[in-house]
């Protein structure tokens, strides 16, 4: 079987019409990858387009301010994917004169670039002969090959990643990656491929044993934890507090209200009986208040936490002079701020 003329064939009958393939432009190629981390190529086109229409260079990109790429990225999830994209645009414009690394080992050095990322930008850019592994790749070749070593673990990593490189066309690499990228998106995906139709369908070790559903196996199960936000959203003649999230955890440098983190559930007489409560506003203590709505619990599923969120209304009888890094804003000027897509949710159906 020649795997790589095979699925080459079939990627040029069937690629996607996609905005990045038709560049070999490291800054576009690169910020492609980084947004289809984690998302589906419907979901980041948009994006992208943002991204190239504001940020039509690594500079301007360097020079944009943080709060500002934070607000183009908002919805996309995985926020530390914007931050790493902006410290490695001021990396290639202080380290490497504006200029893209060239070669896969300097690619690598870039914040947020790793060995995949550094792969399909040296292989298609630069023609290097590097080849990609991702989940589309760790499916397709433990699929085909009929291989059960855990994707997850380093003797598996290392298992794949030789035999993609075995594979990878010496004089085609960029055409190679992209195909069996394109080949674990829209043929053989997670659930349900269409196998009868599959270019493998004589050669694939899993079809022939019945493990489609069993491959490509993981040995670490993810533990999911789960969290309660109790969001305070603190009216004061058309004022609104907002802060900005700064501790390491999830939605780093995006704006959310005042938060009252719990355990467990707890309904509104409670809430303001709490520890959390109490340390939030003291000093000084809250008193003249009024809690206007309590909202139904919404349900946010991260990749390894569950939040149980509720928005809680106040007005304030007088302004609230607490937390220094509070800020108190005009309601209208709420949009401008990047924020959590819990939140931007609650703000559409208010």
């Amino acid at each position: 079987m020649d795997f790589g003329a095979i699925i080459m064939s079939w990627y040029q009958k069937n690629k996607r019409d996609l905005p990045w393939r038709m560049t070999q432009d490291p800054y576009r190629i690169w910020l492609s990858e980084v947004i289809l981390q984690q998302t589906r190529v419907q979901q980041g086109l948009p994006y992208y387009f943002s991204f190239i229409n504001k940020y039509p260079d690594v500079k301007s990109l360097a020079l944009a301010p943080e709060d500002d790429i934070l607000k183009l990225w908002q919805g996309l999830g995985y926020y530390s994917r914007a931050r790493n994209l902006h410290f490695a645009a001021k990396m290639v414009v202080s380290e490497f004169n504006g200029v893209f690394p060239a070669t896969y080992k300097e690619l690598k050095l870039l914040k947020g670039v790793g060995d995949y990322t550094a792969a399909a930008i040296a292989s298609i850019c630069y023609n290097e002969v590097q080849a990609v592994v991702d989940g589309n790749v760790y499916r397709v070749l433990s699929r085909i090959y009929g291989i059960d070593a855990p994707i997850d673990s380093n003797e598996g990593k290392k298992i794949f990643s030789e035999l993609a490189n075995s594979l990878i066309s010496k004089k085609h690499p960029a055409d190679f990656n992209q195909s069996i990228m394109e080949f674990g998106a829209i043929q053989c995906v997670p659930k349900n491929p269409p196998c009868q139709i599959c270019p493998f369908f004589l050669h694939c070790e899993a079809r022939k044993r019945d493990l489609i559903n069993v491959l490509p196996v993981k040995s670490k199960k993810t533990k999911v934890t789960d969290r309660y936000f109790n969001y305070l959203v603190l009216h004061h003649n058309g004022n609104i507090y907002l802060k900005q999230r700064t501790e390491n955890d999830i939605w780093k440098g995006l704006f959310d209200f005042p938060l009252v983190e719990t355990t467990l559930p707890v309904s509104e007489k409670k809430l303001i009986q709490t520890k959390e409560w109490k340390d939030l506003f003291d000093p000084p203590r809250l008193t003249k208040f009024e809690i206007r709505n309590y909202s139904d619990e919404v349900k946010h599923i991260l990749s390894h936490q569950r939040l149980f969120v509720r928005f809680v209304e106040i007005e304030l009888k007088s302004k609230w002079e607490g937390q220094k890094d509070w800020l108190y804003i005009k309601e209208d000027e709420l949009m401008k701020y990047a924020v959590p897509v819990v939140i931007a949710n609650y703000l559409k159906r208010k």
